[in-house]
């Protein structure tokens, strides 16, 4: 693929994603089945409540992040450096879009090279897609890639469904446990492995906990359908356009990838939440279900498209939502908020198994 072709998918991307219904067909995360137990009485004063976090041995001031969306063109390059200077401030984390582009024309490093622009910025994330690996992709390519921009880790992208609708998709995805267990030992920071939308289930999470990874990133159903977005850039009338519509749900909702993702990582590697969170609530429900860190990208991005301030103000509002409810529950940390009762689906506050 050309360098300009590279640049035209990433602009139609972000073009599609804002002026276009691309949900997951309007099924839920799972999310909002959830609740935490409320404590009128939390013998706790709001300004004990600390939400730092540590992340590959850096501190952020509330566990969360900037979600994997762009890069790769100008108009990409210029929306990371909103939203690197808009994290910054904020003292949150950055995952980057997939930086395959960087690979084909290496000047497109600065759309990606956020710590240019927003050198406080506490924790990077780098990004390639898994299925390079059988495209060419090598060691030292994504050692470079991390580099490049001064990564903490690195995301492998799993994204088989959106590589499928996608009319320049890369479709081989065999043999890639074995290559990326040849890879991560290899590399220069630590990996993770992450989907892009259609969650990971059990089995997948299972097969995943073999690598040397550092953690896995959920991405489950409920946000963004990448088979959406791709089948608006299909050809109309195409069997990928129809397809990429009646397949916009397929995969994992969110909650459930949580805790599949938890149960096979039951040490202290990382999981990263993401998939259509939007509110505080969302965040501290997948924290309590088992995430460390919860990564959010299409309110962000919409932001990013008023102003570096109007992202500023949506990361303050989840976090002080975030705060609040820890005070709420109890919870003078996140840590405590994670031992705080979840009310599922199915429960009564007043049933025995809820008391």
């Amino acid at each position: 693929m050309s360098d300009a072709q590279i640049r035209n998918r990433k602009d139609a991307h972000i073009d599609v994603c804002l002026e276009e219904d691309v949900g997951s067909s309007g099924l839920a995360t799972g999310l909002s089945g959830y609740t935490l137990e409320y404590d009128a009485l939390p013998e706790l004063d709001l300004a004990q409540v600390d939400l730092q976090t540590e992340l590959f041995g850096r501190d952020l001031k509330a566990p969360l992040f900037v979600g994997a969306m762009t890069g790769g063109s100008e108009r990409a390059g210029a929306i990371n450096h909103i939203l690197a200077r808009a994290a910054a401030r904020v003292g949150v984390g950055m995952a980057l879009g997939s930086q395959r582009a960087m690979l084909v024309d290496p000047a497109l490093t600065s759309t990606f090279a956020v710590r240019d622009v927003a050198p406080d910025l506490p924790v990077v994330v780098g990004n390639i897609g898994a299925v390079q690996l059988n495209y060419g992709v090598t060691t030292k390519d994504i050692a470079h890639l991390a580099t490049a921009v001064g990564a903490d880790a690195i995301n492998f992208h799993l994204n088989p469904l959106q590589e499928a609708i996608q009319p320049e998709g890369d479709t081989n995805f065999a043999g890639l446990m074995e290559k990326m267990a040849e890879v991560i030992p290899n590399l220069p920071v630590p990996a993770l492995v992450k989907e892009v939308g259609s969650g990971l289930s059990a089995r997948t999470a299972k097969k995943l906990a073999q690598l040397p990874i550092a953690g896995l990133e959920t991405a489950g159903v409920g946000g963004t359908s990448w088979a959406k977005v791709e089948s608006f850039r299909a050809p109309t009338a195409s069997i990928q356009a129809e397809v990429g519509v009646r397949l916009a749900g397929f995969g994992v909702p969110t909650a459930a990838s949580i805790r599949a993702c938890r149960a096979a990582l039951p040490d202290d590697r990382v999981v990263v939440a993401s998939g259509g969170i939007r509110t505080g609530m969302d965040v501290a429900v997948a924290l309590a279900l088992g995430a460390d860190v919860v990564a959010l990208a299409q309110p962000l991005l919409a932001a990013a498209m008023k102003s570096e301030d109007a992202v500023v103000h949506t990361l303050e509002s989840i976090i002080y939502e975030l705060k609040v409810i820890c005070f709420c529950t109890g919870a003078k940390s996140v840590a405590e908020l994670r031992g705080v009762r979840v009310i599922g689906p199915g429960q009564s506050f007043l049933s025995p198994e809820a008391i």
